[in-house]
Parts: structure tokens; C-alpha cells; sequence
């Protein structure tokens, strides 16, 4: 093929090697305004310890106003000046109850010397935006705010209000942005529904895989293993000793599974990745769903720790501590067990199982802090419906999957104050190489620009906007 001439080859390289600044320019006017917000929010710094989601929040206030949204209509607001919370709202007809858009603005720590750039800088680089907060969970928070602009300025009314949340502590800290809404402020984010982070797409060896949907989520709790004992000399040893005795209990945990139980959003789970999934384990997925089950499926599945983890309450042993010297016999033995449990599951019975599983007296086993359970939320087709049509639009063939979070997000105090709550955002990652709260936080170029445009489809099919 004939080489371009050198005005077109001189423009590529200005391209290939421009900032970021430079290259945004050539965007359309949504996508450009979608890259500086999301641009000013990563380069504010959120984390828990010497950030302000404040700052970010006061930010975005200000951009929504100087698009025309009504004071009245765009708040921060939290418990103290560092822990601000941005609820906006776009007027509809009231017809029906309004739709909730949420994504959190505090992100993880990220040291500069544990990174190859900084985190705290917006950098566009090799088909990646790079920095703290990219996937989780900025992205989302500067495509709602992108997105209510671009709404407002099409004059777009929809049938009911749509409400951007964007909040503190999701990641951790003292001041959940979510809960202290719910309790002070019900009435600003009251809704019908709620979209939230937990989703998401799945490219796997570049392939787009899935369309995920998040439903439900386990629920998060601690227990702390205890033995004591006297103690004494180290020089006269007995068989009695709290080590031993938590040691041992460990071991028979590690030997034991919780029973499989499917709910609507694992059994919509396994019923949509079998099609997917060549071989023994999508055979095995299609088992799993029938009853009784075929022997080996459970087993099959089980040896993969994310399908495991859909399928049962897992409990793991996560830190472990005992004596109070080296010359000592120890009198107390400690070890935190880690449960992630199935929606529905009492903590109390959990802790009863294990109890059992345990088999020793001399072990106490204690919650560290109570359960905050969250009930699934139901598969509605008024909401389903709408994801699988544009997913189809804009990615032919691409299944979507209702998932359970076997982490936890905010999307639990919506769901224990009554509003259903959807993870999905249509952002596709790769599978293998996953860097939420790791070195190199990092989201795909043309994946932030295409979750915007599924958001905003979404939004507008889901807020019945004309």
C-alpha cells in the first residue's frame, strides 16, 4: 500500500504522542464534557485519610448549576466538612416515582512511589485513563454527571425525577455516605429503583463475554475464634494449650463447605453463563440448576473460588494470633473467620454451624460487629427488559447476566431501606487483569466512552424521557 503523505503521517505521530489534554480535544461535545468531569474528579483526592469527597462534591455542584439546575435542586451535604455528599436532581412529570443514580466519590489509598504514574493524575495513555478512582468508582460518578447534563440541555422531561448520589466511605471510614442519607435524608434520595456500581462487562482474551447485572450481594461478617487457658512454662508442656485447640478447630473449617443454595439472581446466573461456558464446567453449570443434581457438578464448579463463592456461604480464616511470650505456655489463642454469607441466611445460624464445625468447647466464637443484610433484589422485566435491549444494540450477542456481588457495596442500605438496587453500567474490563484498589488503577478508553452512552440509553428508556 502507498505511504500516507507526510501531513497525515505528521498529524499521526502529534497524535500518538499528545497529552491527554490535547487528544480530548477531537471528542464530540458529551464526550468531552464526560473526560473533563471525570478528569477534575480523579485529580481530587478522596481517599479516607487525608481527602475530601467535599471537594468533589462541591465540584460537580458546580458544574450542574452552571448548566442551569436550580440551587434548590443540587445540595452537599454530610456529617462534617470533609465528608460531603452531592444529591442532584433533574425534574420529570412526577408521574411515576423517581429513579436513583448512585456511585461513590472516596476512593482506596494509593501511595505515589507504589505506582508506575501518579494516581492523583489524569493520564491518558496506550488506549487507558489512568489513575485512583478510574474503575472504581469514578468513572461512573463523572458519566451520571456528564449524562444530567446532557439531558437538561436536550430539554428532555421524563415521566419521574432522576437523582444523582454521589457519596462518601463507600470504600471505608466512619461516615457511609449512603446510610447517613438514608437516615437523615430519606426523603432527597427516596426512589423507585436505584442504579448503582457492581456490575459490569467482561472481555475475556478481548472478547466481550457478558453484560453483568448485579442483584443482590452476600452479606458481610466477621466472627472472632477464641480459646484461653492458665498457661504456665514452656518447659513443661501439656496437651491442653489454646493454640492447639484453635489450630485444630481451623483445620476442620478448612475441610468443610456450606450446602448450595440458588436464589432467582444465581439460578438466572448459572442458566445464562452455561450457553457461554465450553465443556465440563458449562455441563456442570446446567447440572447444578436441575434437581436432584448430577454427582459432580457441585464439584466441578466448586474448584473455581468465584462460581464457589455463587453458589454458598463461604467462611475463611483470614488473621491469627496466640501467646504472650516465646518462653510461655499460651493462655489465649485468636483468629478471625471471615464469612461471606447467601442473602436470606441468618447470621446467627452461621455462627451456630460453626460452632459445630469447630467441635471444641475450650472455642468461643463471637460476631466482631452485627450483619447488615440486604434482600435480593427482584429480576424485574421493566428494568431487565431495557438492559438486554441495549446490550443488544451495542454489543450484538452479548448475553446479559444477573449476578450476586459476593463483595458488598452501598447498593445493601438502599436495598435495607426498601429500594431495589441494579449494578450495571455497561463498562466492559478485562477479566484477567482486574486493578481496583491495585498499582495502576486503569479503565479502557473506548469502554468509559461506550458506558456512557449505554448509561445514557438506560437512563432515558428506564426514566421514560422524551
Amino acid at each position: 500500500m502507498r505511504p500516507p503523505p507526510l501531513a497525515v503521517l505528521a498529524a499521526a505521530l502529534v497524535s500518538a504522542s499528545a497529552p491527554a489534554a490535547v487528544r480530548a480535544q477531537g471528542l464530540d461535545p458529551q464526550k468531552k464534557l464526560a473526560h473533563d468531569v471525570f478528569k477534575e474528579l480523579i485529580e481530587i483526592n478522596t481517599t479516607d485519610s487525608v481527602g475530601s469527597t467535599t471537594r468533589a462534591a462541591e465540584a460537580m455542584a458546580a458544574r450542574l448549576k452552571a448548566a442551569g439546575f436550580a440551587e434548590s435542586d443540587v445540595q452537599v451535604l454530610g456529617p462534617n466538612e470533609r465528608k460531603g455528599n452531592l444529591v442532584a436532581r433533574l425534574r420529570g412529570t412526577g408521574a411515576r416515582r423517581p429513579l436513583l443514580l448512585l456511585a461513590h466519590l472516596d476512593v482506596v489509598e494509593a501511595r505515589k512511589e507504589d505506582w508506575s504514574v501518579d494516581p492523583f493524575t489524569f493520564l491518558e495513555k496506550d488506549g487507558y485513563y489512568y489513575g485512583r478512582g478510574t474503575t472504581d468508582d469514578k468513572a461512573m460518578a463523572a458519566i451520571w454527571i456528564a449524562n444530567l447534563i446532557r439531558f437538561r440541555q436536550e430539554g428532555l422531561k421524563p415521566d419521574r425525577d432522576v437523582i444523582v448520589a454521589l457519596t462518601a466511605d463507600e470504600e471505608g471510614g466512619d461516615f457511609n455516605g449512603v446510610q447517613w442519607l438514608v437516615a437523615n435524608h430519606r426523603e432527597l434520595i427516596d426512589a423507585d429503583y436505584a442504579l448503582n456500581e457492581g456490575g459490569g462487562g467482561s472481555i475475556k482474551d478481548g472478547k466481550y463475554v457478558n453484560n453483568r447485572v448485579q442483584a443482590s450481594e452476600k452479606v458481610y461478617q466477621d466472627f472472632t475464634l477464641e480459646a484461653k487457658n492458665p498457661g504456665g512454662h514452656s518447659s513443661l508442656p501439656v496437651k491442653d494449650n489454646a493454640i492447639y485447640h484453635v489450630a485444630a478447630g481451623l483445620a476442620r473449617l478448612a475441610e468443610f463447605d456450606f450446602p448450595v443454595k440458588l436464589n432467582e439472581v444465581t439460578r438466572g446466573f448459572f442458566e445464562r453463563m452455561a450457553p457461554t461456558q465450553p465443556g465440563p464446567v458449562g455441563e456442570a453449570m446446567k447440572a447444578v440448576l436441575k434437581s436432584p443434581r448430577p454427582p459432580g457438578a457441585v464439584e466441578t464448579l466448586a474448584r473455581l473460588p468465584y462460581l464457589n463463592a455463587m453458589m454458598r456461604t463461604t467462611c475463611v480464616a483470614t488473621m491469627l494470633q496466640g501467646g504472650h511470650a516465646p518462653n510461655a505456655l499460651p493462655q489465649t489463642a485468636k483468629a478471625n473467620v471471615n464469612c461471606r454469607m447467601l442473602p436470606g441466611e441468618a447470621p446467627e445460624e452461621v455462627r451456630k454451624t460453626l460452632v459445630g464445625v469447630l467441635a471444641d468447647e475450650a472455642i468461643t466464637v463471637t460476631p466482631v460487629a452485627p450483619a447488615k443484610p440486604s434482600s435480593p433484589s427482584p429480576l424485574k422485566p421493566e428494568v431487565m427488559g431495557p438492559i438486554e435491549r441495549i446490550t443488544q444494540q451495542m454489543w450484538p450477542g452479548v448475553p446479559v447476566v444477573p449476578v450476586m456481588g459476593t463483595g458488598a457495596t452501598d447498593g445493601l442500605y438502599l436495598r435495607r431501606a426498601g429500594i431495589p438496587t441494579y449494578g450495571v453500567d455497561g463498562i466492559f474490563e478485562d477479566v484477567d487483569d482486574t486493578r481496583a484498589h491495585g498499582k495502576d488503577e486503569r479503565i479502557g478508553v473506548k469502554q468509559f466512552y461506550d458506558g456512557q452512552e449505554f448509561l445514557y440509553r438506560l437512563v432515558k428508556a428506564l426514566a421514560g424521557a422524551s
